[in-house]
C-alpha cells in the first residue's frame, strides 16, 4: 500500500458577531437622523472586539414594529434602518466603512415571523423582507438569515401549505438576486401567548427536509438553506453530532450553511418540573380567560422556555461534562468537529456568528459590555482553531498516513 504525505492545513472558520448583541451603540436620537451612523460605528465596534465580520441586523423600525421591544425576550435591532430605501449612496458609504475598518458582512439578518397570521402584517413583513433583500445585493453579500415563522391559528400540516403559498414567491425573488436564504432554527415559543411551542416551523432536520422539498419542487431548492444554532438544539433535547449524522445519513447535509455560536444551559429543576416543550401555566401573559393586551405582560410568554434554560455567550459558561453527557449544554469543541467530520461546507469559506443573549452579560454600555463580547469571541476562535487543528491532523495527515486514530469520541444517537 502507498502511503503520502499530507501538508498540516487546519482551516478554521470565519467568526462573525450579530448586530443585536448591542442595540443601542449608536443612540436613537444620533441613528434616526443618520442611518448609516449606526453601521459605521458598529463595524469599527468589531473591528475593535476582534471580529472580522459582522452579521447586520435589519427590524422593522420601532414606530412601526407590530411586536413592541417589551414583549420580546431579545429584542432586535434595527443596525440596518430600512425606513428608507437603501440606494446605491448610501451602500457605498457602508462599503466605505468596511474598506476603513477592515470589517466585512457575513450575511444580513432579518428575524421576523414571516407566516404571521394577520394578512396585514404578513404583507409588511415580505415588503420589508425584500428591502433586506435588495440591500444585501447593494452591499454585496450573498446571503440573508432570517426565520419562516408559523400561523398560530393552523396547526403543521396546513403551515406546510402556507408555506408552499406565501414563502415560495420569497424563495424567487432571493433567486432572482443571486441570494440565499438562511434559515435559523429557534422554535420561538414566547411568539404567542397561546400554548404552542413551536412558532418556527423550521424547528429541526425533519422540518427542514420537508420545507427544502418543498423548495425544491418549485426550482429554488439552492436558495433554502439552515444558519444552524446549537442553543436551540439543547432547548429541545438534541444534541449536534446526531443532527449533523440525521442530515448526512438521509443525503442532506449540504443543508447547513452557517451558525450560530450560542448556547443553551438547561436547569434540571426547570425540566424536571415542566419538561422539554413544557407549556408552564400561571406565566403572566394571560389576564383571566385571554391573553393580556399589555405588552409587558406578553413578555411572559417566553417563560415556557426560560423556565428550563438560559441562553449561553460562548465561554461564559463553565465546562459541564455531565451537563455535554445529557445534552444540556453545548460541547464546542465537539460541535466543531462534528460540522467538519459529518455536513458538506468548505470550513474556510464557512462563518461562525456569536449571537449574544445572556441576560445578565446583555449590558449596552460599550466600556463594559466590549471586553465581554472580546472574551467571547477570543474563545470562538480558539475552540474552532483547535477544532481545525484536531480535523486536520486526524482526518488528513494521519488517514494520508494510514495512521489510525485513537479512542472512541462522542458517538450520534447514543442514549
Amino acid at each position: 500500500m502507498s502511503l503520502s504525505v499530507a501538508p498540516f492545513d487546519p482551516k478554521p472558520m470565519k467568526i462573525s458577531v450579530l448586530t443585536a448583541a448591542f442595540q443601542e451603540l449608536t443612540p436613537r436620537e444620533a441613528r434616526d437622523a443618520d442611518p448609516d451612523l449606526a453601521i459605521e460605528e458598529w463595524l469599527e465596534f468589531s473591528r475593535e472586539v476582534g471580529s472580522h465580520y459582522i452579521q447586520l441586523s435589519a427590524a422593522l423600525h420601532p414606530s412601526r414594529t407590530d411586536v413592541p421591544a417589551e414583549a420580546m425576550l431579545d429584542p432586535v435591532a434595527n443596525t440596518l434602518d430600512l425606513r428608507a430605501p437603501f440606494d446605491e449612496a448610501r451602500a457605498a458609504r457602508v462599503r466605505a466603512a468596511m474598506k476603513a475598518t477592515g470589517v466585512g458582512l457575513s450575511d444580513l439578518a432579518y428575524f421576523d415571523n414571516l407566516l404571521v397570521a394577520d394578512e396585514g402584517a404578513r404583507r409588511a413583513k415580505h415588503e420589508f423582507m425584500l428591502r433586506v433583500f435588495d440591500a444585501a445585493v447593494l452591499l454585496e453579500t450573498d446571503a440573508v438569515c432570517g426565520f419562516v415563522g408559523r400561523n398560530a391559528d393552523l396547526e403543521m400540516d396546513p403551515n406546510l401549505e402556507m408555506f408552499e403559498q406565501e414563502f415560495i414567491p420569497l424563495m424567487r425573488e432571493a433567486k432572482a438576486r443571486g441570494l440565499t436564504y438562511r434559515v435559523e432554527q429557534c422554535p420561538m415559543p414566547g411568539w404567542t401567548a397561546l400554548d404552542r411551542w413551536h412558532n418556527n416551523i423550521a424547528y429541526a432536520p425533519g422540518p427542514w427536509i420537508a420545507l427544502y422539498r418543498i423548495c425544491e419542487r418549485h426550482g429554488v431548492g439552492d436558495q433554502f438553506r439552515i444558519h444552524y444554532d446549537p442553543s436551540h438544539a439543547v432547548l429541545m433535547g438534541q444534541d449536534t453530532r446526531s443532527m449533523f449524522q440525521y442530515l448526512k445519513d438521509e443525503g442532506y447535509g449540504f443543508l447547513v450553511d452557517g451558525f450560530h455560536v450560542k448556547g443553551q444551559v438547561v436547569d434540571s429543576k426547570g425540566v424536571s418540573a415542566w419538561g422539554y416543550g413544557g407549556q408552564t401555566m400561571a406565566r403572566g401573559d394571560w389576564k383571566g380567560s385571554v391573553p393580556s393586551p399589555v405588552p409587558a405582560d406578553q413578555v411572559n410568554a417566553w417563560r415556557k422556555q426560560t423556565a428550563i434554560c438560559e441562553h449561553e455567550l460562548p465561554g461564559t459558561a463553565r465546562h459541564d461534562p455531565l451537563a455535554y453527557l445529557q445534552n444540556r449544554t453545548v460541547d464546542w469543541l465537539d460541535h466543531q468537529l462534528a460540522a467538519r467530520e459529518l455536513l458538506d461546507i468548505d470550513p474556510g469559506e464557512t462563518y461562525l456568528v456569536v449571537e449574544h443573549e445572556y441576560p445578565p452579560a446583555r449590558i449596552q454600555d460599550k466600556g463594559r459590555l466590549a471586553p465581554i463580547l472580546a472574551g467571547s469571541v477570543a474563545f470562538t476562535k480558539a475552540i474552532d482553531g483547535a477544532a481545525a487543528a484536531m480535523h486536520a491532523l486526524q482526518s488528513e495527515v494521519m488517514a494520508a498516513q494510514g495512521i489510525p486514530v485513537q479512542g472512541v469520541g462522542r458517538e450520534p444517537y447514543r442514549s
